[in-house]
């Protein structure tokens, strides 16, 4: 099956929905680019705000790798961001998005589960620097990115993670994917 993609703005819960995902028995990939941003900090290496065409390199060999890793298990996956959100990233830097990107952002599960960022629960960090007004705008070009790129765009509710991991199971059902 076809990885299942949870992405959104900053400060979405994303992460903690797939954590929950994760307690259910289902499959899930962490993010990438917080993993990436770690890795680089700690050796002063290559970052999205000093760098964003070497970052946007790097997560998509990640990426790659995560999508195959996915589609060789048995069961549902999810992913914590995708391919396309390299492209929306790379849009709002001001960078051409490459074809490679376009092509490799397909084969996942066409349907993109999109969290909203939360001003109740937004935080900057070292690996999160955008203010929340910019958490927002790039909520909005992920969207837009994610439609442009083919995939059917829908919004997770805001809720308890619990509730928001019954509404992704249940939307997955009427699809046929779980």
């Amino acid at each position: 099956m076809q990885p299942i993609i949870i992405t959104g703005g900053p400060g979405a819960g994303k992460t903690s929905l797939l954590n929950m995902l994760t307690q259910r028995g289902y499959m899930a990939f962490p993010e990438v680019s917080r993993t990436l941003i770690r890795q680089q900090a700690a050796i002063d290496g290559v970052l999205p705000w000093t760098d964003l065409p070497r970052f946007a390199a790097m997560c998509l060999d990640m990426m790659a790798e995560q999508r195959e890793q996915a589609l060789r298990g048995t069961m549902p996956a999810f992913v914590d961001r995708a391919i396309g959100d390299i492209c929306a990233y790379l849009t709002l830097g001001g960078e051409d998005v490459d074809p490679l990107y376009v092509e490799a952002a397909q084969g996942y599960y066409p349907l993109v589960f999109f969290c909203e960022p939360h001003e109740d629960i937004y935080v900057q960090d070292d690996e999160r620097p955008h203010t929340f007004k910019e958490a927002q705008a790039i909520h909005q070009q992920l969207k837009h990115t994610y439609i442009e790129l083919g995939y059917e765009v829908v919004e997770v509710p805001w809720g308890e993670i619990d509730v928001r991991a019954s509404w992704v199971l249940t939307r997955l059902k009427q699809g046929g994917a779980v």
